[in-house]
This record gives C-alpha cells, sequence and structure tokens, in this order.
C-alpha cells in the first residue's frame, strides 16, 4: 500500500489499492438527496473520480472548483467528487459555489468507495486525496494517490490524459 502522510503524519489507508489496468470496483455511495448511487449508474460512460476528505477544506473546495470548470471543456466526461462530507453539507457547498457541472456523493455511510479504492484513512475516518480516471468499459486508465492529503493533485497531468481518451 501507499505510504501517505496527513500534515506530514503518516496515516493508515484501509482497502485495495487501485492501479491503472485493474477493472474499476463497483461502490455505493449517497447522492445530495440521499439516494444510493453506484458506479453502474455511469455505465458506458468515462468517469473522473476526485477524491476528497472535506469540501469545506481549502484545497478540497479548490480542487472541485478547478474540475467543475474544466467539466464542460471536457465533453462527455462524469465528473464525480466522492468525500466523506455529508450529503446536506455537500449540498450546501454546492449551491453556494454555483457548482453545476460535477456531482457530489457522500462515502459517509458505508464508507464503500473508500475501502474499495484504497483511500479510507483509518485514523481519521475521511479519504485522502486521490484521482480516478474510469473509461467506458469501466477500465482505470488513470489512478494519483496524493502523497501528502493536503496537497493538490497533478490538475495538468490528468486533465491532458482526459483529453486523450475523449
Amino acid at each position: 500500500m501507499r505510504q501517505i502522510t496527513f500534515q506530514q503524519e503518516p496515516v493508515t489507508l484501509s482497502g485495495t489499492e487501485i492501479h491503472v489496468g485493474d477493472t474499476a470496483p463497483n461502490f455505493t455511495v449517497l447522492s445530495n438527496d440521499l439516494k444510493e448511487i453506484t458506479l453502474k449508474d455511469y455505465e458506458g460512460k468515462v468517469k473522473l473520480l476526485s477524491v476528497v476528505p472535506s469540501i469545506d477544506t481549502g484545497v478540497c473546495s479548490k480542487q472541485t472548483k478547478r474540475f467543475n470548470e474544466e467539466a464542460q471543456s471536457l465533453g462527455e466526461v462524469d465528473v464525480l467528487t466522492i468525500s466523506m462530507d455529508l450529503p446536506f453539507a455537500q449540498a450546501r457547498w454546492t449551491n453556494e459555489h454555483h457548482i453545476k457541472d460535477l456531482v457530489t456523493l457522500s462515502d459517509h455511510r458505508f464508507a464503500d468507495f473508500g475501502k474499495k479504492y484504497g483511500v479510507l484513512i483509518e485514523e481519521l475516518r475521511l479519504l485522502c486525496r486521490a484521482i480516478f480516471v474510469i473509461d467506458a468499459n469501466d477500465d482505470v486508465t488513470y489512478a494519483e494517490y496524493v502523497n501528502e492529503v493536503t496537497n493538490h493533485p497533478n490538475y495538468d497531468k490528468v486533465l491532458e490524459h482526459l483529453q486523450q481518451l475523449v
């Protein structure tokens, strides 16, 4: 498993690390209106999974805003931001920031996504910062676990990858 730090302190990740070439595991999360959503709900589409610890923090907020801004130029890519935030907090945040081009999803109920993608921080019950791109056949084509949770992902690299994929 990858070594990840949070504020320069090592943390323990639960679950299975995902690699390029893996078939993306199905997962269950909650929409902002408390409906169960699975990866299968996006079947046949390219998906960008932007994983953040908490949407109300600075880096997470910037990451989500950045992918919202980029979403229109990505064409037929479904952009999903996943965190452990309550669905109500996600809905409030998306309304406050006029987020229209991506979907926020909550893993707080079961931590199913966190465990299946190896991003659940055991000590904090938060998700580490990560990016996954999944193609229309549900194969993982890009996987980035950000080594220090408080750092940004490599936006340029993931956006370049998406441009080549679609």
